[in-house]
């Protein structure tokens, strides 16, 4: 088995077991939540019949361990449960707000790649420049400021302020795809420190690779300047920057419960917080388990293409 192969089996083995892990990791967190959870449920004034109604169907009676097999053995079949406040399957709710937050994340992720990789470069261009200091202050100083500070600052200014855009999704279509000017403050949140964070380390990158010995040798055999940057130095810049993609957008996991909460949009960062507000346990659990299966997911493919572009870094499981 080559060693390439050798890597690439052992780092699946890796997530295979770092999925496990993510599934325990949710079950107990869920069980160590304070307060019991039946008579949370119940109500103001819990009915004992209730109560334990909702412990026979949360199997709060049985062992732990066998709750957790008999979640993880739904989970396997695709079953994540049923909401416990609604009676409705937890895919219901993951399939009613997949929708705008696979919208947010996927505008974000679209507009990250070629700012960030076009600022780097140009800053890598002019390293020292003015541009350059330009660039590495404003991306500083932006990467500095919070979420949500950053998301009531863009509301007061260009929603309460200057009237150009709306301040929430109140009163707007459910569908953002078809009022776009909803999304706009939501996106420009979720893309400011990523755009900075990505930025800085393409233009790192970049300069690393433009003072190796084969651009040098690049530039005396002739070729263009533009060429050097983009075809030789730019794939070794991309390994780091294919690594900090995958956790940009785990943060956007966790950045998008910000942002839709602080814009009311109905994604599943507002269903997750409805869901912990309620004490909805099958549908707190679906959603950290898909989240933690994402993120899985996201770093696994982040190590393939670091391996793939720049195998002699090491990435390694």
């Amino acid at each position: 088995m080559s060693d390439r192969r050798a890597w690439l089996v052992r780092r699946l083995s890796v997530g295979v077991f770092q999925i496990a892990g993510v599934l325990m990791l949710v079950f107990l967190l869920t069980e160590a939540l304070p307060g019991d959870a039946a008579v949370a449920l119940a109500g103001d004034h819990p009915d004992p019949e209730r109560i334990a109604r909702i412990r026979e169907t949360m199997r709060l009676d049985e062992p732990p361990a066998e709750r957790f097999a008999h979640w993880a053995a739904g989970l396997l079949r695709g079953d994540l449960g049923t909401s416990l406040v609604s009676g409705r399957p937890v895919t219901d709710y993951l399939t009613a707000g997949l929708g705008p937050t696979l919208v947010l994340a996927a505008l974000t992720v679209a507009l990250l790649v070629p700012v960030a990789v076009g600022l780097g470069v140009l800053a890598a261009r002019r390293e020292g420049g003015r541009t350059d200091r330009l660039i590495s202050t404003v991306t500083l100083a932006v990467y500095a400021v919070p979420e949500f500070a950053l998301g009531v600052l863009l509301v007061v200014v260009f929603a309460l302020r200057l009237g150009w855009l709306p301040p929430t999704a109140v009163g707007h279509s459910s569908d953002p795809l078809a009022e776009p000017a909803v999304l706009v403050l939501p996106v420009l949140v979720l893309l400011a420190r990523p755009v900075c964070s990505m930025a800085r380390l393409v233009r790192a990158g970049m300069i690393d690779a433009l003072a190796t010995p084969y651009t040098a040798q690049a530039r005396r055999y002739g070729v263009p300047a533009r060429r050097v940057r983009w075809a030789h130095a730019l794939p070794n810049a991309l390994a780091p920057a294919a690594q900090q993609l995958a956790r940009t957008v785990d943060w956007l996991l966790g950045g998008v419960i910000v942002v839709e909460t602080l814009f009311v949009i109905q994604g599943l960062g507002s269903i997750l917080m409805d869901a912990v507000a309620a004490r909805d346990i099958p549908v707190v659990q679906g959603l950290a388990v898909l989240f933690g299966a994402i993120t899985v997911v996201l770093n696994l493919g982040a190590d393939l293409v670091a391996h793939r572009f720049a195998p002699r870094t090491g990435a390694a499981a």
